[in-house]
């Protein structure tokens, strides 16, 4: 008979609980908490917080609990909008940021873990080192060739930006990726969706000239083709978008590129000379 042993610190035991000694109305929120410097086992704390005693967002009642309850709670967090992607964590069993999670939108106990099948720094801290490598292996900047380098900007229509929308407003916070089984099982390789929308935000840009390099680099069985259209992603981006949609689109693009047709979206712009060029 098989023998099947867990990874190491991924059996979770009940930890503290820390009650409230008013008489406030409160509600418990269970964290989960692992010190790598003490060792042993992850444990699940429950704290009695008084939730009209601090901020309405679960990010206001994480802080609410490490100024006045336990300091030692660990938890990335910046801009407090939505914006930074710093607080991304998993929330009632759901993949979003603290900071616009409203806590009086959850029922019964507030439960929170970090993101996962992420490796944990500490409490709530995910490492995100093997994320943004991946990020960066897609190289997201534009690339243009030097000898087409035109005297002053390089222009683009209103139709060509708008294709860049729901493209270059990912804030890299990691929801999409960390709920995709295929990406739990395939991180090493599968670059997951939030660095494949990137990816596709420089093949939709009409100023990009490096088409052709960046799909050769994608069409790979693991870079890109462990995406099996799951829709996890879409659902758990707290930005509302959808990078199952931009992969499929790099898909498409790759599926032309060797058919030998061009890519739709940059033979228009090549076409189509942009307003702004043609008025300067």
């Amino acid at each position: 008979m098989a023998e099947f042993a867990l990874p190491a610190h991924s059996k979770i035991v009940p930890g503290k609980t820390f009650r409230d000694k008013t008489n406030a109305r409160v509600r418990a929120v269970r964290i989960y908490r692992w010190d790598p410097d003490r060792g042993g086992l992850p444990r699940l704390d429950t704290y009695e917080v008084d939730l009209k005693a601090c901020g309405p967002m679960v990010l206001d009642v994480m802080i609410h609990i490490k100024n006045t309850i336990d300091s030692t709670l660990t938890f990335r967090r910046s801009c407090r909008e939505g914006i930074c992607g710093s607080c991304a964590m998993n929330i009632d069993g759901v993949n979003t940021l603290a900071c616009i999670q409203p806590a009086t939108e959850i029922r019964g106990t507030i439960k929170i873990y970090p993101l996962p099948h992420m490796a944990v720094v500490k409490d709530l801290v995910s490492d995100m080192s093997n994320f943004y490598a991946q990020y960066a292996s897609v190289q997201p900047w534009l690339q243009a060739n030097d000898d087409n380098t035109p005297p002053r900007e390089r222009n683009q229509s209103e139709a060509e930006r708008q294709k860049l929308d729901g493209l270059y407003e990912c804030i890299l916070c990691a929801c999409c990726s960390t709920s995709c089984p295929s990406y739990w099982w395939n991180s090493d390789r599968y670059l997951g969706p939030a660095a494949l929308l990137q990816a596709y935000r420089w093949l939709a840009d009409s100023r990009d000239e490096a088409t052709d390099e960046r799909l050769q680099q994608l069409d790979d069985s693991f870079k890109l083709y462990r995406c099996h259209t799951i829709m996890n992603c879409t659902k758990t981006c707290p930005k509302g978008l959808n990078p199952a949609r931009a992969i499929a689109h790099i898909k498409k693009d790759i599926m032309q590129r060797n058919l030998g047709k061009p890519n739709a979206a940059k033979a228009e712009s090549k076409a189509k000379p942009s307003t702004a060029a043609a008025k300067s």
